[in-house]
Order: C-alpha cells, then structure tokens, then sequence
C-alpha cells in the first residue's frame, strides 16, 4: 500500500464545530439553527451547542458600554475555548467574535481572543470554504424559486463575504440569484441605529424593499436575523409579498417553517 492509498484508507477525525446559536435564531428563529445543525452534519462536522451561551456583547459593544461587553466577551471565549471551529448563522456575530473582541480586550484576554477569531466562521463561509460541503446527490423535490439575496453590512464589510452564499445556493438548491441593483447598500436596521434614528432607518428600509420588489424573487434570503426581521416587517406593515428567509432555511430546503414575519 503507497502513501496516498493509506491515506484515503485510513478513517478521518470529523471537524468538531460548536454552533454560536446568536440571540436573535434563540429567541424568534429557531429553525435557522436546527437548519444550521443539519447542513453542518451535512458537511460532515460534529456538532455541538454549548449551553452556557448568552449574548456575545454585541448590543453593549456598539452603544460604547464596555463595561458591561468584557465579562460577555470573557464569558463566550472561556466556553468556546475547546472546539475545533466556532460558527455563528450571522455575520454581526461572527464579525463580534472575529473583530471585536481583540479590539475590546487587553492582556492574556485579547490574546485568547485572538486564538478564538482565528476558528471562528460565519455559516456560508465554513459550509464553502472550510467544509466543502457536496450537492445533494439527488435534485430538490420542491419548485425552485426566485430569490433575491441581502448582504448584511457586517459580513459584507467585517468579514468580506460575498460570494459565499451565492455560490452555496447555486450549488445545493440549483438557484440562481436575481441581484438587487444596489446590493452593497445597508437596509437600515444597524443594531440599535434603527432605534436611535427611525426615519433615515425607515427611509433607508424602504430604499431597500423597492430595490428588492422590483427583482421580482418569490424570496429574499440573507444571512442576517437583524437585517431580515427590519425587512420582513417593513414589507408587512406596507403589505407587500416576498416571503423572507435565512439562506440555512433555504440551503437545508426548509419552506415548511412559516416565513419571517408569517404565521404565530
């Protein structure tokens, strides 16, 4: 036996992944994290969910209170000091960790940040550049729809994620992505932004649900709660119809789940 036949011979260790829920998919969007579990089983991964995880600080972080965004940050990192990879469904989060926390930190803490950044993956990142996830050996059941896709500022900017899910919707669910003409504008929500300052938020949300109608996709999908709950709710309350879903829904062909803003 060569070298090559005893490596394909012998048994991979799977990739240990520790899901990083985020706030938003525990409290209004579970099924973007059990979608999230099952496309990382998918690639492959063991997956597991630390129960201790909270808030990564985000909230506190962006409104300038750091005193009360450290002990988050410190808690997050000592919980997920131990897996292989961290992944997070959302850029805001996974930017958070990445960016953030050696910014936040100092001492032993920001080099334990450091470490923990360098693992740390947004969802369509690690499926497409770390897993390598395969195309399901069989075509999807379901009609395939129109879809048009929303970049959050953060993946987009913090994290350089692009391409990404389009090339992960191409590959797994055979969609093509009908692209907004102004694809790199933010929608407006921006964590707290939208609280402090409503009308350009408002203003900045109907910017975006024009450019999105005007696709004419039966879905928008992105891979950020905030952004998709600011759109999905702008739309209802101005009764327009496009049916809002995480790109993990998608990708794990979960329609079945009401949509964003749809259903109790």
């Amino acid at each position: 036996m060569n070298e090559r036949d005893r490596e394909h011979s012998s048994p991979q260790r799977r990739k240990q992944v520790a899901l990083f829920v985020t706030c938003l998919a525990d409290l209004f969007r579970p099924s973007v994290a059990f979608a999230s579990i099952k496309l990382l089983e998918r690639a492959g991964c063991e997956v597991s969910v630390p129960l201790q995880q909270t808030c990564c600080g985000q909230p506190a972080y962006n409104s300038g209170n750091y005193e009360e965004a450290v002990p988050l940050a410190q808690q997050v990192i000592t919980m997920l000091a131990d897996a292989d990879y961290v992944v997070a469904p959302s850029g805001s989060c996974a930017g958070m960790i990445c960016h953030h926390y050696p910014r936040l930190l100092e001492g032993e803490w920001r080099e334990r940040a450091l470490e923990l950044a360098a693992k740390t993956f947004e969802l369509t990142v690690f499926l497409n550049d770390i897993a390598h996830i395969k195309p399901p050996g069989k075509k999807p059941s379901a009609a395939i729809p129109s879809v048009a896709y929303h970049d959050g500022c953060a993946g987009l900017r913090e994290l350089d994620i692009r391409e990404q899910p389009r090339q992960l919707l191409r590959d797994l669910c055979g969609i093509e992505v009908s692209e907004l003409q102004q694809r790199e504008v933010c929608c407006g929500f921006g964590g707290t932004f939208c609280a402090k300052m409503p009308e350009i938020s408002g203003k900045m949300v109907d910017d975006k649900l024009n450019d999105i109608m005007a696709t004419g996709a039966d879905v928008l999908a992105g891979g950020d709660l905030g952004c998709l709950l600011n759109i999905a709710g702008r739309a209802r309350r101005q009764g327009k119809k496009i049916e809002v879903r995480h790109i993990a829904e998608l990708l794990q062909q979960d329609r079945d789940t009401p949509a964003i803003g749809e259903g109790k």
